[in-house]
């Protein structure tokens, strides 16, 4: 499993995805400082982030279905620190 997190935000990340989803393969890339300036951007940094991930949960389940898990599991970062979020999810095999 590959993890870049760096931050207390792309841990915590990482935690809950674990917890939500037990992926065989998880990264998380700090895309913040590619935003700076731009709308969303916070001066404290980890406000942009990629998530790559692979998880047995996502076997069968639409592009959609696999975001709203992830999106679940994040709720309360998105809702209060974490502003845009890219993220790519398969299934083992895929």
């Amino acid at each position: 499993m590959t993890e870049l997190e760096s931050g207390p935000v792309a841990q915590e990340i990482v935690q809950r995805l674990r917890a939500a989803l037990s992926p065989e393969r998880l990264a998380v890339i700090d895309d913040s400082a590619k935003h700076r300036g731009h709308a969303g951007h916070d001066a404290r940094g980890e406000s942009h982030f990629t998530v790559q991930i692979e998880a047995a949960a996502f076997a069968g389940q639409s592009r959609v279905q696999r975001h709203r898990l992830i999106n679940q599991a994040l709720a309360p970062l998105l809702a209060e620190r974490v502003h845009a979020l890219a993220i790519e999810a398969r299934a083992p095999g895929e």
